[in-house]
C-alpha cells in the first residue's frame, strides 16, 4: 500500500512571490489497481508522481510504502524499495543500446526474459535489442523502451506520467494494450497513470480528479466520468490535431 498523508509543497522563486503547488494531498493506493491521475494541466498531477518518486520533496507531510516512511529517502532508495516511474517525455541516451537500458533497469536479467519484455511491448528483439536509444528512434519507440524498463523491473509502483503524449493514434492504442494486459488486476503491483485520454481512463479501476493542487473528485469511472466528460474530449481534441501532423 501506498500513502500521502497530508502533503503540501510550497515552490520558491527568487523573482517572485512562493507558490503553493500541492495542497493537502491525502491519498492511499493499493495492489491490485490501475490508478488515473487526471485534471488541468497545471493542476499538480505531475508533482504529485514527482513527490512519490522522490523527484520532488514536500514541504510537510508524511509519505508511506507499506507502512514505512520514505519522505525523506532520495530516488535510487525509493527505486530499490520498488517505485518505478515512466516520464512524460523520456530520455534518450546515445551511445546505449536498447539491451542496455533494460539491463540497467533490472540487473541480471536473462536473455529470456529481456526478449520476452521486448516482445512483449511490440518490439522486435532482433531488430532493436542492440539499436541505440538515441535520435534514431521515433517517439512510440522510445515510449515503448521506457515501457519496457518498467516491465522488466517488475517494480511494486509504477507511474506513467501522460504515456499518450507525443505518439500517434496507433501507439497509444497498442500501449493501452499494454498497460490493461500487464497492469489491470495484477495483485502484486500498483499503476498510477497520469492521462487525459479518454480510453486510458476506461481501463482504471480509480480516476482521482487533481486541480489547483487539490484532490477535486475520486471514484470509479461512472462515478467521475460525468464531472470531467467535457474537459477530456476537449482535450482529446487538441491532441488529435496535433497528432495528425505526427510523424512515427
Amino acid at each position: 500500500m501506498l500513502e500521502l498523508k497530508n502533503l503540501y509543497m510550497t515552490v520558491y522563486d527568487e523573482n517572485g512571490p512562493a507558490k503553493e503547488i500541492i495542497r493537502g494531498i491525502n491519498l492511499v493506493f493499493e495492489k491490485g489497481k490501475v490508478y488515473a491521475i487526471t485534471g488541468p494541466n497545471g493542476g499538480g498531477k505531475t508533482s504529485i508522481a514527482k513527490l512519490v518518486m522522490g523527484i520532488f520533496s514536500p514541504t510537510s507531510g508524511e509519505i508511506y510504502l507499506n507502512g514505512e516512511e520514505i519522505t525523506q529517502l532520495n530516488i535510487s532508495e525509493r527505486a530499490h524499495r520498488g517505485i518505478s516511474y515512466a516520464f512524460q517525455q523520456p530520455p534518450r541516451f546515445k551511445g546505449l543500446t536498447i539491451e542496455d537500458l533494460i539491463k540497467i533497469a533490472r540487473p541480471g536479467i536473462d536473455q529470456l526474459a529481456l526478449r520476452g519484455t521486448m516482445r512483449d511491448v511490440g518490439l522486435c528483439p532482433e531488430d532493436y535489442l542492440f539499436r541505440d536509444v538515441g535520435p534514431g528512434l521515433s517517439g512510440g519507440e522510445v515510449k515503448r523502451v521506457e515501457i519496457a524498463q518498467v516491465l522488466a523491473r517488475e517494480a511494486e509502483v509504477s507511474i506513467f506520467d501522460e504515456p499518450e503524449a507525443g505518439v500517434d493514434l496507433w501507439t497509444i492504442q497498442k500501449l493501452i494494450g499494454i498497460l490493461y494486459s500487464k497492469f489491470k488486476n495484477n495483485p502484486n503491483a500498483i499503476t498510477i497513470i497520469i492521462t487525459h485520454n479518454e480510453n486510458i481512463l476506461g481501463i482504471c479501476d480509480e480516476i482521482i480528479v487533481v486541480g489547483n493542487g487539490m484532490v477535486q473528485a475520486q471514484g470509479t469511472r461512472e462515478e467521475v466520468w460525468p464531472l470531467i466528460k467535457d474537459d477530456v474530449e476537449c482535450k482529446m481534441k487538441e491532441q488529435c490535431g496535433e497528432l495528425l501532423t505526427y510523424e512515427i
